[in-house]
């Protein structure tokens, strides 16, 4: 069911707006005794989650008992992290979720389902895991917050991927991840329907119908001021109200060039990316819209780590971001790749297939660290003073008589050439 929808290209909510429209939507829902809000980490900034999370609290006071970031794999939000975008929800709410340990099984996608949607590519079927307080927590409803964008992995980020990925445990998020890196990465971005949508569909479906779920969905865009606008918020317990956030962003957060990007510089905000395997959005945000034989600078001056797990990261250091050819015959080859396949798709989102070189500008990673995955390398402090952030538009900019496309914030978009983004699929 559809509690609330209020979205366009032009819409532009305010504080009040969101407050107000997620009022209406709780007060449908009637009395509730026991809340569990599954609010995005702080990667995800930037979707308003913090403040709508607050509402929630602000909402329901004492019935709000557990607030669990859907972490995936990423490292637990620091107490800094949680007050700033949280603001002043009490500390005590906030549990941490541990893919390896924390989960339990709800059901199994069988292998027959996973060989179809992978144009029998693979043949494995796939475990429907939650983090157990989702089961076991007698919650009487859920709140799933996040925002809807294109995604490496399940082509637009959120609805049940929040829950399934998001809280989900190890061998859910390898499986998924791989199956969305093997089928094709730009065959996916940017499109509501594709096979890891269609087995976590499956499994909300069949196996995710006792858990109380409804799903706050935000949709962002820039403005002609270029600045943050939230053009959509749609709320709802089934996929009505993920399909009406996702034709929206797709309006919105996919910007289709008529040209190939030559050289592009992408700016990595370091109290939002630390790690490859998030600044790597960076390359698989752009890759569609980088030119043969282009470059991509990329300003990451919090970089400090390939891998935000210690296996993960020792997986990119001893493998390297290398074409996606060369990861399947190394995933075969391999057991410590093939049994983390998360890491083997990472490392097929993070390289440019051998068509654009991509120069990673770091300040805690040396040279020697960047070039050993195959990366370039170039000085972070004189690559920031010839790209100046404070004077780049983002957009196309004209450095020293040369034509450069800046991003400020990779997360927020897909970049693509209309002739390499319609190729790949409609």
């Amino acid at each position: 069911m559809l509690y609330y929808s209020n979205g366009s290209e032009s819409t532009e909510l305010g504080f009040k707006d969101l407050k107000e429209g997620l009022s209406k939507s709780l007060d449908k829902l009637g009395p509730r005794k026991k809340v569990l809000a599954i609010p995005p980490d702080f990667t995800r900034f930037h979707s308003k989650a913090g403040e709508l999370t607050r509402f929630v609290w602000e909402y329901y006071k004492d019935s709000l008992t557990d607030i669990l970031p859907a972490l995936g794999t990423h490292l637990p939000m620091t107490n800094d992290e949680i007050k700033n975008m949280f603001g002043n929800i009490p500390g005590n709410l906030f549990r941490v979720h541990n893919w390896r340990d924390d989960v339990v099984q709800i059901g199994e996608v069988p292998a027959g389902f996973i060989r179809e949607v992978s144009e029998n590519k693979l043949d494995f079927s796939w475990p429907a895991r939650v983090n157990k307080l989702l089961v076991k927590g007698k919650f009487d409803l859920i709140l799933s917050i996040g925002q809807v964008v294109p995604h490496e992995v399940t082509g637009m980020a959120n609805y049940n991927k929040n829950i399934l990925v998001g809280t989900g445990g190890a061998e859910g998020l390898n499986k998924s991840h791989y199956l969305g890196a093997v089928y094709g990465m730009e065959r996916m971005m940017g499109r509501a329907k594709n096979p890891v949508r269609q087995v976590l569909n499956y499994a909300s479906d069949n196996f995710a119908g006792d858990l109380p779920i409804v799903y706050v969905l935000t949709v962002i865009a820039r403005g002609e001021d270029n600045k943050l606008k939230v053009r959509g918020l749609y709320i709802g317990d089934d996929i009505e109200c993920f399909l009406k956030a996702a034709d929206l962003s797709v309006k919105l957060n996919i910007q289709i060039l008529e040209k190939p990007i030559k050289k592009a510089v992408v700016y990595l905000d370091p109290k939002e990316f630390k790690s490859t395997w998030l600044g790597n959005k960076s390359i698989y945000r752009t890759r569609m819209a980088m030119a043969d034989d282009g470059e991509l600078i990329i300003l990451a001056p919090g970089l400090k780590e390939f891998g935000e797990d210690k296996e993960i990261d020792r997986l990119i250091r001893k493998y390297g971001y290398v074409n996606t050819p060369r990861i399947l015959e190394l995933v075969r080859q391999n057991k410590d790749l093939e049994n983390n396949l998360s890491a083997a798709a990472h490392l097929i989102h993070g390289s440019s297939e051998d068509r654009f070189k991509i120069t990673y500008c770091t300040r805690h990673l040396y040279k020697e660290e960047i070039e050993s995955v195959n990366f370039q390398y170039s000085d972070l402090e004189a690559m920031m003073k010839k790209y100046d952030i404070n004077k780049l538009r983002d957009g196309y900019n004209i450095i020293n008589g040369e034509e450069v496309f800046y991003i400020s914030n990779p997360a927020l978009g897909l970049w693509a050439f209309r002739g390499r983004f319609y190729k790949n699929g409609k």
